[in-house]
Parts: structure tokens; sequence; C-alpha cells
């Protein structure tokens, strides 16, 4: 094949350290259009970008020039020092050492999307843990529970 043609829909879930409930009604917007600005500027052109006061969930289609680790790593520092300089109750926020990523089939784009544009409903009925052991299931990856949540 004389050309590279890649497209690869890529699920990120990554939580604030310790779970932390720090993405309020007053921030949570701006912080998603910042990962997606980030995501773009990575050439991982953002789907959608979500989630709820303790965690993040970004649908992006991955770079065939960036190994997904180097765009975790960039996005999460990047925009942990974007919302410290948002206020005093920003000053310590951080970002939860690991992440979760699963592909997506091109079909299931629309289901992905409406899931994270929905996050509010859907932790009025689980939690962050409970929604992490769903998609890590739902994905079949296997996992410690011991050393998830670190």
């Amino acid at each position: 094949m004389g050309q590279s043609l890649v497209k690869n829909y890529i699920h990120i879930v990554f939580s604030t350290k310790y779970r932390q409930p720090l993405i309020d009604e007053g921030i949570a917007e701006d912080l998603y259009a910042y990962l997606g600005g980030m995501c773009k500027i990575m050439d991982c052109p953002p789907i959608i970008v979500g989630g709820y006061k303790d965690h993040i969930h970004i649908l992006c289609l991955l770079s065939k020039k960036i190994p997904l680790m180097k765009l975790l790593e960039e996005v999460k520092s990047h925009s942990s020092s974007w919302i410290k300089t948002k206020g005093d109750a920003y000053e310590a926020f951080r970002w939860q050492n690991g992440y979760a990523a699963f592909s997506v089939n091109w079909k299931g784009v629309n289901a992905v999307t409406r899931y994270i544009a929905n996050q509010k409903m859907h932790h009025s009925k689980r939690d962050f843990q409970d929604e992490c052991r769903m998609l890590l299931r739902e994905n079949n990856v296997e996992y410690d529970e011991r050393y998830i949540w670190d």
C-alpha cells in the first residue's frame, strides 16, 4: 500500500487523584474544552470530552503519529497545570497516575458519544469505581482490584 490509512477511535477514562470531586460545574465545561484543545494540538481530534466530578472521558481519533501514552502524558500534565490557575480551590489539583483506554469500532462511536454526554445521569446511579469496573468488564480487560485505585 502506497500510503498509511488509519482511523482508530479511542475511549479514554482517567480520574482525579484519590477520585476527589474537584471537577465542579464552575470549571467543567472549560476543562472539557481545554482537554479537547489539547487533543487537537496532539493531532488526535476529539469527538466528545465529558465526565463528572472526579473523572474524565475522552473519545477521540488517535493520531498515527504519536503513541497513546504520549497523548495522555501531555493532556494530563498540561490540563493539571492549567486548572491550577483557575483559583484557590484548584491549587492542589492532580490527576491519578493511570488511565483506561478502549478501542471503539466506528459503529459504536454514536453509542459512546451518548454515554459520555450523559455522565451526570449515569452517576446518579453508580459511582466512578463501579463505572470503571463495568467498562473494564465490557472491554474484557483483566485487572487486579488492589492496584487500580492508587
